[in-house]
């Protein structure tokens, strides 16, 4: 087993499907990294789930306004895991903000204090949660090959910028993370 949390980040159909405002477009190339790394974890993987607040407030105001489509309730079609992670949903963490390192992340990671990211975006969620949890003291392992942006350009841009905060950030590979060699 790998040591670690895999924290994989807001794999829900309102980034899956193509015809979503914010569609992942490669969306299911991060999924088949996850797939890889779900094994090797085992039940040290954790969920994530983006939700609309039921009212937004301060600057998320603004932010609904330009993404009405998405206040909807936590238990609408568009919040739930893509169907693929439905089985895996034994420790799910919703948040109705960006950044996933919160209290009940937090309680999952345990004493090792290693966290490992993948998921979407990495330009937003993923990039949100990693600054915070390294800001906590946590290392953090980005699986640059199980994840997704908004677009190829964002991805790289967020990925680049996480890997300027090593040691507490480290940008790797799925293959890296799991010991495969060349």
């Amino acid at each position: 087993m790998t040591s670690g949390l895999l924290a994989v980040i807001d794999m829900q159909r309102v980034f899956a499907e193509p015809d979503s405002p914010w569609a992942a477009p490669r969306f299911a190339e991060a999924a088949a990294g996850v797939r890889r790394l779900l094994p090797a974890y085992g039940e040290r993987v954790a969920f994530t789930r983006f939700l609309a607040p039921a009212k937004p407030d301060g600057a998320w105001q603004a932010y609904y306004e330009q993404w009405p489509f998405a206040l909807q309730p936590s238990d609408a079609e568009l919040w739930e895991l893509a169907d693929e992670f439905t089985p895996h949903t034994d420790q799910v963490v919703d948040a109705t903000t960006f950044g996933k390192w919160t209290p009940e992340l937090a309680r999952h990671l345990g004493p090792e204090g290693r966290l490992i990211l993948a998921g979407v975006s990495t330009d937003c969620c993923v990039l949100s949660t990693a600054l915070a949890a390294a800001d906590a003291g946590v290392e953090v392992l980005v699986a640059a090959d199980a994840c997704a942006g908004a677009d190829d350009d964002s991805h790289a841009k967020a990925l680049h910028i996480m890997d300027l905060y090593r040691p507490l950030i480290h940008v790797t590979t799925v293959a890296e993370l799991l010991g495969e060699t060349g």
